[in-house]
């Protein structure tokens, strides 16, 4: 692989190629004040992230684990070094947690370009093409995540360079057994309490909607790089676009309060970005639970989460289709 510093005003789409590994950010300590203000933006209801004595109790550490989300949300905020030129994030696939990380401990991101591929010209509307990236963060030295995220990138020119590569779909199908080894050996998931009953198949409305706001704090939080969620004049909307990830933190919170027993989200089956979201804007979320498999001590569970945005004067319109692997007693 190569390793370039990207122009100062890029990169963009016709300044990559398969292959480039781009320089990583600097790494980032996550400490209790970063956890802090992570949940004063998201309102998580995660355990193990909120009380360091059932942290220990379950996990056996005397730190408490580091949301998922967070960790999720700093790497894809390193990964902006590739996509600063973005206009929006296709989907994001083979998403794996392969081990919890815990308060104290360094991430460190890396990107690299899997694959290529044009968007089909239209009449009136700028060029651009999807870039596969390929990305892996590491907690002091040893990967605690992986996966792939598909960006819709602008060109520096207006010649398309004529990448056609098969980047694949969004999701293949769900297997949730194969996260299975994913769940951390040894943890006590019955200090979490009882297990809860979930029929499959049955869906959960979260009672509680959710305002978008500090888009712009959580971008900064993650060093995201993207200008469309900073700079209105980037946008293709007449708003600031917001990161999307900020719409997976509100559900990644709302699942926390209609399954309040989560030890551990083990990684993404699919997570579509359906709509654009905006500052202010009000949102719910349904989750049904699609499918199961027992693991020692507890039940790892395929739970699909939908979001809708309701704004005024408006019949309520899809953002999100989220595909998420968790842990339960």
């Amino acid at each position: 692989m190569s390793v370039v510093l990207p122009a100062a005003d890029g990169p963009f789409y016709d300044d990559m190629w398969v292959g480039l590994e781009f320089p990583p950010p600097p790494a980032v300590t996550v400490d209790g004040g970063l956890a802090a203000a992570y949940q004063a933006i998201a309102g998580e209801a995660l355990p193990l992230s909120l009380d360091v004595r059932v942290a220990g109790a379950v996990t056996g550490s005397p730190r408490r684990v580091v949301s998922p989300g967070l960790v999720m949300h700093l790497s894809i905020g390193a990964s902006t070094v590739a996509t600063k030129r973005v206009i929006a994030n296709l989907f994001y696939r083979k998403v794996r947690l392969l081990r919890p990380v815990f308060e104290g401990q360094t991430l460190h991101t890396t990107t690299r370009v899997v694959a290529m591929a044009d968007s089909e010209p239209r009449p009136g509307r700028e060029p651009r093409g999807k870039v596969l990236l390929g990305i892996t963060t590491t907690a002091d030295d040893v990967p605690v995540l992986d996966y792939e995220r598909c960006p819709l990138v602008r060109l520096r020119s207006d010649v398309l360079p004529g990448h056609a590569d098969d980047l694949g779909d969004a999701s293949g199908p769900l297997d949730v057994s194969s996260y299975a080894a994913l769940a951390p050996a040894g943890w006590r998931l019955d200090a979490l309490g009882s297990p809860d009953v979930w029929a499959l198949g049955d869906e959960r409305v979260d009672q509680l909607r959710d305002v978008v706001d500090q888009a712009t704090s959580l971008v900064r939080l993650t060093h995201n790089q993207a200008a469309v969620h900073r700079d209105v004049e980037a946008s293709p909307y007449p708003q600031r676009l917001v990161y999307g990830g900020h719409t997976v933190a509100l559900a990644q919170a709302s699942l926390s309060r209609v399954l309040p027993a989560i030890a551990a989200v083990l990684g993404w089956h699919s997570c579509d970005h359906t709509g654009p979201v905006f500052e202010g804007d009000l949102l719910s979320f349904r989750h049904r639970l699609l499918a199961e498999v027992a693991v020692p001590g507890g039940r790892v569970r395929a739970v699909r989460t939908v979001a809708q945005a309701h704004r005024q004067g408006a019949e309520p319109v899809d953002v999100l289709d989220w595909t998420v692997i968790v842990l339960c007693p």
